[in-house]
């Protein structure tokens, strides 16, 4: 067999296709320092200084839900799939279009930075703290996850190993995720808000559809099947996996910190609504225009490609013109990158805020205040942790790329805690916002109960089923934790006490935007003020901070 010459137009599109990513990663350094400049209080460095209006909000909402699993992944569930595959990433939509509408405005209204702050502010109860351990091991997991998916593009890129590549994407996230905290993130996430709706709406799906004959010309090179909203067991996702990407990703949106840590960024409570409605649209959009892209894919290309995963990645390289490919690879890498910093500042905020207090019986530090005197030193606390957990992140990125099967148990762990999150979790959070009668003794013994029994389940099925990835990625678990879940959190909730009434009280004022009462607090801590006046009110300043 005669070797084939080298192609040097493939050698300079791919050039090309590079020198765009790079001049990409090298922009979001530039808007990690501008966001640096806007940086004075923890407010400012975790939730934006809660300044954001509905165009930056709606870009950086978008942008943080839409990561690896909605571009590179949607598009291979078309490819695969056809149009049931945008079943997955609705339900991303879905959840933010129920989280804007139902509950946004409350939450923006309660000027807090963690769910854990919502649950003791809620309930007034500690056995709700441990509910921090799971929040920080899923967002840990989370950006680990998105650092291994954008290191597949790159490697795509670079030929480099993958432990460099995701080393040198890491380094991007890190510097600008440290250096401006939430508000480089907003700004980075404009960027790549912008650099996706350009290459998915208006660059990827129009070239993809041309070439491949139109609409008409899927109908002719394409199975029925392929068309079908519901797939059956034969072809498609059917209503079981339907059902299951609603319960897992809908759910898992509507109480993961990094989620709300956006919606604590709204200037007000109408934005965080229809800011957030906005984006939720978009995102259902967005779905349908990858499933479509993947579908053109399968009808141009056929079924040569062998991994879902690389459709994305090959359509840009071989079947898009030169300088576009690089543009939505590019695409590719902001949606891995947004998911990537947002799920790494979720993690430093709940460490800091949540897990160091809860195991040191320290208050947490912080404030909206920028006339408190720690403020600087509440944002150097704050740039160390997100500098430690991102380095922490990217070296067990880089440790799991060199394992054989590695990518396999950080999705098995990024799935234990997204079903613990939800299975164990979801009902002492929702139940909160929205039932009255929900207490903390309930909301505990629901979170263990419901944790317990996904992880008992997930065991058994792993038994059942002669292997511990499949017992962790089988369905049932996190169908019998929020059933047990349920149960539980109503049935203590109804055979104890209500919550204190202090409690109820300040909860109801805080959902009403009132801000902590000062004379409130010192009655209601007064046995355990200091003697002296003056440290007395900095005590009761101390607690309405805390609580703000």
């Amino acid at each position: 067999m005669v070797p084939r010459a080298p192609d040097p137009w493939r050698h300079n599109a791919v050039d090309l296709n590079l020198a765009i990513v790079v001049f990409y990663l090298v922009t979001m350094l530039a808007f990690g320092f501008w966001g640096r400049s806007r940086t004075r209080t923890s407010s400012d460095y975790l939730v934006a200084g809660r300044r954001l209006g509905g165009f930056f909000y709606t870009g950086t909402m978008a942008a943080v839900v839409l990561g690896g699993a909605s571009t590179v992944g949607g598009v291979g569930l078309g490819y695969q799939m056809g149009l049931s595959g945008m079943w997955l990433v609705v339900a991303i939509g879905v959840g933010v279009l129920l989280l804007s509408l139902l509950f946004a405005g409350r939450l923006q209204r309660l000027r807090i930075h963690t769910v854990s702050e919502m649950l003791e502010l809620r309930y007034g109860h500690r056995a709700t703290d441990a509910s921090s351990i799971v929040m920080l091991a899923y967002t840990i997991f989370l950006s680990v996850t998105s650092s291994g998916a954008y290191a597949t593009v790159l490697h795509v890129l670079l030929g480099w190993e993958r432990w460099a590549c995701i080393l040198l994407g890491g380094v991007v996230v890190l510097v600008y995720s440290v250096v401006g905290g939430m508000w480089s993130i907003t700004l980075a996430d404009q960027v790549q808000f912008f650099i996706k709706t350009i290459g998915i709406f208006f660059l990827m799906l129009p070239l993809m559809l041309v070439a491949a004959g139109g609409w008409s010309g899927l109908a002719e090179r394409l199975d029925a099947g392929y068309f079908d909203l519901v797939g059956n067991a034969d072809h498609g996702a059917d209503t079981q996996t339907i059902i299951t990407w609603f319960v897992i990703y809908m759910f898992g949106i509507l109480i993961g910190q990094d989620i709300w840590q956006r919606v604590f960024t709204a200037r007000t409570p109408g934005v965080a609504k229809w800011g957030g409605t906005v984006a939720g649209v978009y995102v259902i959009a967005y779905g349908a225009a990858g499933a479509i892209i993947g579908m053109a894919a399968r009808a141009t290309m056929g079924d040569a490609i062998s991994a879902r995963d690389d459709v994305y990645a090959e359509v840009a390289n071989t079947v898009l013109p030169v300088g576009v490919g690089g543009f939505v690879l590019a695409a590719a890498v902001a949606a891995m990158m947004s998911t990537a910093s947002g799920a790494l500042i979720a993690a430093a905020t709940v460490a800091r805020n949540d897990v160091v207090p809860m195991l040191t019986g320290s208050g947490r530090a912080t404030s909206d205040d920028e006339s408190d005197p720690h403020s600087e030193q509440h944002v150097r606390e704050n740039r160390s942790w997100v500098l430690g957990l991102g380095a922490l992140i990217i070296a067990i990125s880089a440790w799991m790329s060199s394992l054989e099967g590695g990518s396999s148990i950080v999705v098995a762990w990024l799935t234990v805690a997204y079903d613990i999150l939800v299975g164990g979790l979801l009902v002492a959070i929702l139940g909160g916002l929205v039932w009255r009668r929900g207490n903390g003794l309930g909301a505990g013994a629901s979170m263990i109960v419901g944790t317990v029994v996904t992880l008992a389940t997930m065991a058994f099925q792993a038994r059942q089923l002669g292997s511990v990835l499949d017992g962790i990625l089988s369905n049932e678990p996190i169908y019998y934790g929020l059933l047990s879940s349920l149960v539980v959190y109503v049935a203590v909730s109804l055979l104890t006490k209500p919550v204190e009434v202090e409690v109820r009280q300040e909860w109801e004022r805080r959902v009403a935007g009132a801000r902590p009462d000062l004379p409130g607090l010192r009655k209601h801590f007064q046995h355990d003020l200091p003697e002296q006046p003056d440290q007395a009110d900095q005590a009761v300043s101390d607690e309405a901070r805390r609580r703000s």
